[in-house]
């Protein structure tokens, strides 16, 4: 794989890493609204590999060799269960270079904050397609951040998880067969505005040699990505051809589609 990144100095041992200061856990707000869910800043907060099959129509089988980039991973346990699978995969997000003490600490902040919103605001999802009840929903983010932690403390110093973000990556060009971006990019439109949502989509494409995939296309409140057409056609004129594909997943209401990016 020709993904070399270029990430800062990396130690031989998790034990050296920096500890990332407690003032820097920036937990999810709970708010009174009911209509959407409330963020004050991007939620550490992770899917198995099973949820990235759903909402990405991924064939695990089918991948086995090839390299996979999951941008903006959080706690996700993605990239370590592909990894066992045979897939050659690396992950991104800007905590990465923390210790691992750090991130569970974001994690236990960010997931009790994130799920009491979501228990106070049943309406926003539909668990009958993804998950029996919130609790099962818990239960399951809570043990790919369980598997994501003890992978990254083994293979950070490999170079399988990177700490960067978006819209600079620290790999080379087509580095990657098929790239991933999930739960933040549309998301988040209120704290990134157009101009950041079309660098980055365009850093992803960037860096792949085939697809890029982006799910949800839609905000915290259900509803499509306002500039979603604004957007694509930005990319057109970049060469970047766009595709709105259903997948048989719905955790939030109306999440049921994904984002694929390709070159002309």
């Amino acid at each position: 794989m020709n993904a070399t990144p270029n990430p800062p100095d990396i130690t031989t041992s998790s034990e050296r890493l920096p500890l990332c200061a407690q003032t820097n856990v920036s937990p999810t707000a709970a708010t009174s609204s009911g209509s959407s869910l409330e963020l004050r800043s991007v939620s550490f907060f992770g899917r198995t590999l099973a949820e990235y099959t759903q909402f990405f129509a991924l064939d695990i089988a089918a991948l086995k060799g090839k390299s996979v980039l999951d941008v903006g991973a959080g706690p996700s346990s993605f990239t370590a269960e592909a990894c066992k699978r045979g897939v050659d995969a690396v992950a991104v997000d800007p905590l990465y270079g923390c210790r691992p003490e750090a991130l569970a600490q974001h994690v236990q902040i960010d997931y009790r904050a994130m799920f009491a919103q979501m228990r106070a605001k049943p309406g926003l999802f539909r668990l009958k397609k993804t998950f029996a009840s919130i609790d099962e929903a818990e239960e399951s983010r809570r043990t790919a951040a369980q598997r994501f932690l003890t992978d990254y403390e083994a293979q950070f110093v490999h170079n399988r998880y990177v700490g960067a973000a978006l819209p600079q990556l620290p790999f080379l060009d087509r580095a990657f067969d098929v790239v991933l971006c999930a739960h933040f990019l549309f998301l988040y439109s209120k704290q990134f505005d157009f101009a950041f949502q079309v660098e980055a989509c365009r850093e992803l494409v960037r860096v792949s040699r085939d697809d890029v995939r982006i799910h949800p296309v839609l905000g915290l409140g259900g509803k499509r990505y306002t500039q979603l057409e604004e957007l694509r056609a930005a990319l057109a004129a970049d060469g970047i051809v766009s595709e709105i594909v259903p997948v048989d997943y719905e955790f939030f209401a109306g999440a049921d589609e994904m984002l694929v990016l390709q070159r002309v």
